[in-house]
């Protein structure tokens, strides 16, 4: 048997699809982050277990949600992701097979401003996701967090589409929040930041989505997401000097976690 485990905060223009996708399985978890517009309703009006949890950053509510599956099998979504009618007969396949692997790495067709990104290294973008319960752990990076299975992991072919980054708005807004939580992950490295990182760096990033792994083949958009991925990562690296030289003048540090980022939306 199947259990579905979905996070969300505010995804009342996601949820719904993204649910309807696996409305097949033998239950479907939403793990919540106090959403204010009508996620939660939404979601239980597909049958949908609803657990109203407080926001402790990706790993710690998708590892929850993980534990909070019913089943023996648990497929982790995104709300702006959609399982496609192919790749559900392949799930069901899978999870009857009693040599089944203890999990499944499932391709992601992502969207940006409406258009599937075909190149720039984002097709096929596998991902962990469909896992067995008691075989799984979490890595708890702060950001781009992913599963780790017991033993050799299989691949599925069928398509998980993930609507990201609807309005260059969105793309902006998370921008800010994800290149906050990747400074720690900088910082841990230990590495000196230095002023050519925040110039050459970007670069390196441009040409090789751009140039090196085509994104020049999805015309204007493929541009576009190439250049806004080089400035995630010169803002990555900006930060992390900020953070170095706040900690060397003993300025306040800026926020580079996940409960950092929550009080200071609290406090605006």
């Amino acid at each position: 048997m199947l259990s579905v485990a979905v996070i969300t905060k505010n995804e009342e223009a996601n949820i719904a699809r993204c649910l309807e996708s696996v409305r097949w399985a033998d239950e479907l978890v939403v793990v919540d982050s106090g959403s204010t517009d009508r996620t939660a309703e939404l979601a239980r009006s597909f049958g949908a277990r609803v657990i109203v949890r407080e926001w402790e950053g990706f790993s710690k509510q998708k590892e929850f949600a993980l534990r909070s599956a019913s089943h023996g099998w648990v497929l982790s979504l995104d709300a702006d992701e959609e399982v496609t009618p192919e790749l559900r007969e392949e799930l069901l396949g899978i999870i009857a097979r009693p040599d089944a692997l203890n999990g499944y790495e499932i391709p992601r067709k992502s969207f940006f401003l409406g258009t599937w990104m075909r190149h720039g290294g984002w097709y096929p973008g596998y991902q962990l996701r469909l896992l067995r319960k008691d075989r799984t752990a979490m890595n708890h990076r702060p950001v781009h967090e992913g599963f780790e299975t017991e033993g050799p992991v299989g691949r599925c072919r069928g398509d998980i589409n993930h609507y990201t980054y609807a309005t260059l708005h969105q793309y902006i807004e998370k921008m800010n929040d994800y290149s906050s939580l990747d400074v720690s992950n900088k910082l841990r490295s230990g590495k000196r930041i230095a002023w050519y990182n925040v110039l050459l760096n970007p670069l390196s990033a441009f040409l090789r989505q751009y140039v090196s792994k085509q994104g020049f083949r999805d015309g204007y958009h493929g541009f576009l997401l190439a250049w806004y991925s080089a400035l995630h990562v010169q803002i990555i690296y900006a930060k992390s000097w900020e953070y170095r030289h706040a900690e060397r003048s003993g300025a306040p540090l800026p926020p580079v976690s996940s409960g950092d980022l929550l009080r200071l939306k609290r406090l605006s």
